[in-house]
């Protein structure tokens, strides 16, 4: 029997589970100055996008839009930001950043600007209560493709 996946330990020191995607992890970062949402699909040693087979890209695409979907679904957002370096933890994962004008890092990237801020516990699981009660309704609105009609 496989062992359970486990996200990179720098990951879940520094993020919360939101849910299980039919791929990927969904995961809440730790750092209170940004909605920032990170995805990691469960696909032994895949560091990059290129890693994973076409079913898997497309199905790591559409968790990325939904995770953006989900993140509007918390209010003002003027701009989402996405990436995948990878540079410090290798295994593979997506950050999908809400970012709003005049925020901490503003216009700037949110990597390497100032301290992380982690949540109080209290409004941490509030938005991870409120993103899990949004996501079905961010997933029934989202657009479907011609394969999932």
């Amino acid at each position: 029997m496989a062992p359970a996946f486990q996200p990179d330990p720098r990951l879940a020191a520094d993020s919360v589970l939101v849910a299980e995607g039919p791929l990927s992890q969904l995961r809440l970062m730790d750092d209170a100055r940004f909605p920032w949402l990170v995805l990691v699909p469960r696909v032994a040693g895949a560091e990059e996008w290129i890693d994973l087979d076409g079913a898997a890209q497309r199905q790591l695409l559409a968790e990325v839009n939904l995770a953006g979907r989900l993140l509007r679904s918390l209010g003002a957002v003027h701009k989402l930001n996405v990436g995948a370096l990878g540079n410090i933890v290798r295994q593979l994962h997506v950050h999908v950043v809400a970012r709003s004008e005049g925020d901490a890092a503003w216009p700037g990237p949110v990597w390497g600007s100032g301290a992380r801020q982690p949540y109080v516990a209290q409004q941490r699981d509030a938005l991870v209560s409120s993103l899990r009660q949004n996501l079905d309704a961010v997933m029934a609105a989202a657009p479907r493709t011609p394969e999932q009609a």
